[in-house]
């Protein structure tokens, strides 16, 4: 048996009749860029966000990036990171001439550790970044409360929590602003890059809408400097299409979390844990365990893919060497980065292969 991490073959086909019809109305109306389909897609997320707006870009690292833009974060600024997150969340606020200040995670969700946050602000400080991390909400009523009284904005990077939930609101419009990926693995991937932004004001909508286009009021008329990072139309197409199915999809992953929790109870890893304010969509299944080198070759020799997200950490990054990042300081984020293993998931996962990969890290967790 081979069992992908991700099959987004299975998924194809599951909707191929409404993808293709999708794909070809696209290409025939020739309305490539900021055409129809990307309006009516702006319109449906922002609903199923339950924001005002929607603002489709090229990737979710360009969300990020047009996010602190939109709210003027720029030379001199600090911006407050997770330590535990994908490079993406961190670049954008170094593009902008910022610095970005990492603080460490929690032990038990692998987000935001609010006290270390607090502790982290300065009057530099412009903005946090809230890393919405493997499909589950940080904490963000207490980040809030830390941005009303500091006079600071809270950006949500929910790049993997689509349609997640933070007691019983939508990520995307929680904070000031919200940053989606639509990368082809995530929960609501597209067939290339794409991203969106989502928010309820008006003034950040339409500034990332100038950024997003070359900074352009109307043709040839650039009132802004902005960049090229426009959601194609075609791309926008596919995911309306998708949109459509991701409440679905997401029952799914929480079943197959639950059927992995069943399975693998009592094998000695360390399973998921869902806060009590979320509502977890499973981007990722991540387990934890000190043996994760024997557990994947197991896997690996019985053709069962696994990841690690992320098993070098920003603060060992050689990109980031500039920043003097003290490893020893993000001691959660580096007991995470050492035991991490994400399983297979995605909504079409069968139960004979969820016992099959429990099997194996029974037997490989045996012979440890």
């Amino acid at each position: 048996m081979t069992i992908p991490l991700v099959d987004l073959d299975r998924q194809y086909r599951s909707i191929k009749g409404e993808i293709d019809a999708a794909l070809l109305r696209a290409v025939a109306s020739t309305d490539y860029i900021l055409g129809e389909e990307l309006r009516r897609f702006e319109e449906e997320f922002a609903g199923y966000c339950d924001t005002r707006h929607c603002v489709g870009v090229g990737s979710g690292t360009a969300a990020v990036q047009l996010a602190l833009e939109a709210l003027d974060v720029g030379e001199g600024d600090e911006v407050i990171v997770p330590a535990n997150t994908f490079i993406a969340s961190v670049l954008p606020v170094l593009r902008l001439g910022a610095m970005p200040v990492l603080v460490d995670c929690t032990e038990d969700t692998a987000t935001l550790d609010v006290d270390a946050v607090a502790a982290a602000v300065t009057p530099r400080t412009r903005a946090i970044v809230a890393v919405h991390l493997y499909g589950q909400p940080a904490d963000v009523d207490p980040l809030l409360k830390l941005c009303r009284a500091h006079d600071l904005a809270l950006v949500e990077d929910a790049c993997q929590a689509h349609g997640a939930r933070y007691k019983g609101r939508r990520t995307g419009g929680l904070g000031r602003v919200a940053a989606f990926s639509f990368y082809p693995g995530k929960n609501l991937g597209a067939y290339g890059d794409a991203g969106a932004l989502t928010t309820d004001d008006d003034e950040i909508a339409e500034r990332v809408r100038l950024l997003r286009d070359l900074g352009q009021s109307r043709k040839y008329l650039h009132t802004v400097q902005g960049w090229n990072e426009r959601l194609d139309t075609i791309q926008a197409a596919v995911l309306r299409v998708k949109l459509a199915h991701l409440d679905r999809w997401n029952e799914l992953r929480r079943a197959n979390a639950g059927a992995y929790g069943a399975a693998l109870a009592g094998c000695g890893l360390r399973l998921p844990e869902t806060a009590p304010w979320a509502e977890h969509v499973f981007h990722l299944y991540v387990v934890r365990s000190s043996e994760r080198e024997s557990l994947r070759a197991e896997l690996s020799a019985r053709g069962i893919a696994a990841g690690m997200h992320y098993p070098i950490p920003l603060a060992r990054q050689p990109a980031l060497e500039q920043l003097g990042l003290e490893p020893e300081r993000f001691q959660v984020t580096e007991r995470w980065a050492e035991e991490l293993l994400s399983l297979p998931m995605f909504p079409e996962l069968r139960q004979d292969e969820i016992e099959s990969v429990a099997e194996a890290l029974g037997a490989a967790q045996a012979a440890a």
